[in-house]
């Protein structure tokens, strides 16, 4: 059955078709395998480079006496990544928009490489903090090239899956992290093996994004249909080809007709898009202050406030969180294209409210004379991990990777990705320092109090976008913005309906 919705799309017959019963089978295409799994490598350096610190810092401190007498030295250690992240994700927009998803990646990893060496030789604290910079420039470039990347070269019916490939490849390297901090434990320079073979693989994903082709949408946008077309026919059967090529080459027409050179204000200037980076931004906002690298960045701390002393038991408690968070995210892969993202979400947050007071609760009760706090805290950040990995692991991204028109899903999308940095270095270098004043349960409450705040904005504000094409969600957000809209409507009635 083919059901057709009234469409506004500039050179197109009138009409949008949507094949509801049409699939596409991940397994049956192994160039859709190959762009998700090379782009995906962007996820595993994020998620390593998140990771490692945890446990470098460990050992950091018996090297540098000033890093194990401050707090705030410490903080700093684990934040000037995400404050490179942060410069980053904001010129990572630009860069995808003005040279291409491939060029971007390519960039972010040499970045990356020569900040994994700095780290490794680092003869001070300082110029220790001068590779952070540099890993998290590269880490926050890959963050904004990766997901978009992936969603330009997805069938929608699967475009929510593989970009959550890029997720799981987030907490599969902060799982990995965690295995080779275990391994140089007992190795002379510990900490500088730790952070050095983050560089590894950056090297492997820039000589394989060499033979990997351009987004087929970037590549219609810059009048390179030939280019485009080519990819897509790799992508697409036959039968579909033609109807693809057809629907991104007006969509690039049209965005080419309303903007050249799309700069930061234009995006608050438009009402819709301003509706879209609203939720896009509030989300990744969220996934930082419900708490999720407050425990990937310090767990074995946390574990250690718990009661449990031992350096290498810190470590092997944490890579059992880790080892949950990369389950999760392979749960999360399948149920955000079935469940949907907005169900999942509240899902998510719901859960990570119930673990979170479980937490605070662990420590609260640490001074009586049972050591069964610190196995409960441990229960507590396990559940947190079993919540937060499926849903709000995995939804921001890959809702920032579909709700943007094409014009503006760089810059969007490099806008969002910033949010999420900035609300991340906010948490690094603050949850040392908050948990020191007020003890590691009132912090615990707070961060619940977060989530609360977090469930109700997924409520009411976030759109289900489960299933749409890009133009389909442009109409949802310009009903949200200029109310009744005959092809937006039109739309809703048929998902109500499905």
């Amino acid at each position: 059955m083919t059901i057709t919705v009234h469409s506004s799309i500039p050179g197109s017959s009138g009409y949008l078709e949507i094949y509801p019963e049409r699939k596409v089978s991940l397994f049956r295409n192994p160039y859709i395998i190959a762009l998700t799994s090379v782009a995906s490598i962007g996820g595993l350096l994020f998620g390593y480079d998140t990771g490692v610190i945890s446990g470098a810092l460990l050992y950091i401190k018996d090297d540098f006496e000033s890093v194990r007498r401050s707090h705030f030295l410490q903080e700093t250690i684990v934040s000037m990544a995400v404050a490179g992240a942060i410069v980053g994700a904001a010129t990572g927009g630009w860069i995808n928009d003005a040279y291409g998803r491939k060029r971007a990646t390519i960039i972010a990893d040499v970045i990356f490489t020569l900040g994994a060496i700095v780290m490794a030789a680092a003869p001070d604290p300082y110029i220790l903090i001068l590779g952070r910079v540099l890993v998290g420039l590269g880490v926050g470039i890959a963050s904004v090239t990766a997901p978009v990347y992936i969603a330009e070269s997805s069938p929608s019916e699967i475009r929510g899956a593989l970009v959550s490939t890029n997720v799981l490849m987030i907490t599969g390297g902060q799982f990995l992290s965690y295995v080779i901090n275990l391994a140089f434990t007992q190795v002379p320079g510990t900490w500088r093996w730790m952070l050095g073979v983050s560089g590894v693989p950056a090297v492997v994903q820039f000589f394989l994004m060499l033979l990997l082709p351009e987004s087929p949408r970037w590549l219609f946008l810059k009048n390179r249909e030939e280019e485009a077309v080519a990819v897509l026919a790799k992508i697409y059967d036959f039968a579909r080809l033609e109807d693809e090529v057809a629907l991104i080459a007006n969509q690039a027409e049209e965005d080419r007709q309303k903007r050249d050179d799309i700069r930061y204000w234009d995006v608050f200037k438009s009402k819709e898009i301003r509706l879209a980076f609203l939720a896009g931004g509030g989300l990744q906002a969220f996934q930082q202050f419900t708490g999720i690298n407050t425990v990937m960045y310090y767990s074995p701390m946390i574990v250690q406030m718990a009661g449990f002393q031992s350096n290498e038991l810190a470590l092997l408690l944490s890579l059992i969180v880790a080892g949950m968070n990369a389950a999760g995210t392979m749960l999360g892969i399948y149920l955000i294209d079935h469940a949907g993202r907005k169900k999942l979400a509240l899902c998510s947050l719901g859960g990570v409210i119930a673990s979170l007071i479980i937490l605070a609760l662990s420590f609260l009760t640490q001074s009586s004379s049972n050591d069964w706090y610190g196995w409960l805290a441990v229960f507590g950040l396990a559940l947190y991990i079993a919540f937060f990995s499926p849903g709000m692991g995995t939804v921001p991204w890959t809702v920032n990777s579909e709700i943007y028109p094409e014009e503006y899903r760089g810059i969007c999308g490099g806008m969002s990705a910033t949010v999420n940095w900035v609300s991340n270095l906010i948490v690094a270098q603050s949850f040392l320092s908050v948990a020191a004043a007020v003890g590691a349960g009132p912090t615990f409450l707070i961060i619940a109090v977060i989530a609360v705040f977090a469930f109700l904005f997924v409520a009411v504000y976030l759109p289900e976008t489960k299933g749409l094409t890009f133009n389909e969600v442009e109409l949802i957000w310009k009903e949200r913005a200029w109310g009744k809209n005959p092809d937006a409507q039109a739309l809703l009635e048929r998902r109500n309906q499905s």
